[in-house]
């Protein structure tokens, strides 16, 4: 992911700002529920993206990636929507604890700008809902320039999208975290329909740290910084979801973006090792290939 790219990661202050007080009041719903899940994931199954970590000669990624980490962002459905034929393929090839996040294609949230994307919107729903019990939660980022001004379409769209679904959802303009009242109706939409609101930990856009939930789900998109800095915002980010699960957060949706080009430390591991230690979970921890020969 580009999106948020700085030039130097010293100059930016990568402290996570406080908890909305809005998000304590929604978890609280939850509190008695003891159910927590934690699911970690990239963005790609790719050895072009991350070098490293398959074995050499890896002939099925996905299968080799889905024994390191539980769940996948999946970008690559943006860019173009499965067929059932796909979705039932992919979900085969994974264990039974994996989960799918797809993400809704550009066709109907950068083209079609949620405008007469009824037909492209059911044909994906058709075939993603065959991961079944691998499906986690499909995702809507939208276009940089889609505004407020552009609400009353995203409202319609949020009304009408089919129950049974869960959705999450990103905006990326920056009007829609400069005025509270906009971002307030924005997320008393959300929480309404019970659907969640994507946070992004990216260097060059703090704002998209809303801290903002609006149902017990954290979907957390996080971007490398390629700096030592980036353990330090790991290390926070654990901290908040300690806090929050203290609150009543029942799913942790975490999705790394760091490309590997060599051999350097896979972020997840340390994410994953530290959060097993500090909230006493057992989630699987992916490791570089040549790490995995020395277990």
């Amino acid at each position: 992911m580009k999106f948020g790219k700085v030039d130097n990661p010293l100059l930016v202050d990568f402290k996570l700002p406080p908890i909305k007080d809005k998000t304590f009041e929604i978890l609280e719903k939850y509190s008695k529920d003891d159910h927590f899940e934690v699911f970690i994931g990239g963005a790609k199954w790719s050895k072009l993206e991350l070098k490293g970590l398959f074995p050499p000669k890896t002939k099925d990624e996905l299968t080799y990636y889905s024994r390191q980490f539980n769940s996948i962002e999946m970008n690559g459905t943006f860019y173009r929507s499965p067929t059932k034929e796909q979705v039932i393929t992919w979900k085969n090839k994974t264990p039974k604890d994996f989960k799918f996040f797809p993400k809704i294609p550009q066709s109907i949230s950068h083209y079609g700008r949620l405008f007469n994307v009824r037909e492209k919107l059911t044909a994906f729903l058709d075939a993603i809902t065959l991961f079944e019990e691998k499906l986690g939660m499909t995702f809507l980022q939208l276009h940089d320039n889609y505004s407020p001004n552009d609400f009353e379409r995203l409202k319609d769209f949020v009304e009408s999208f089919p129950k049974g679904y869960p959705l999450a959802i990103e905006v990326r303009n920056e009007k829609w975290f400069q005025n509270k009242a906009i971002f307030d109706e924005y997320c008393e939409l959300l929480q309404k329909n019970k659907m969640a609101n994507i946070i992004v930990d990216t260097p060059g856009r703090r704002d998209m740290l809303h801290m903002q939930l609006t149902s017990p789900d954290l979907f957390v998109r996080f971007v490398s910084a390629y700096h030592p800095l980036d353990y330090q915002r790991l290390d926070e980010w654990i901290e908040r979801i300690k806090e929050l699960k203290q609150a009543g957060l029942k799913n942790v949706y975490f999705f790394i973006h760091q490309s590997l080009s060599g051999k350097e430390e896979l972020y997840a591991t340390y994410f994953t090792e530290k959060l097993n230690k500090e909230l006493g979970l057992q989630l699987r921890v992916p490791r570089l290939y040549e790490e995995n020969l020395l277990f």
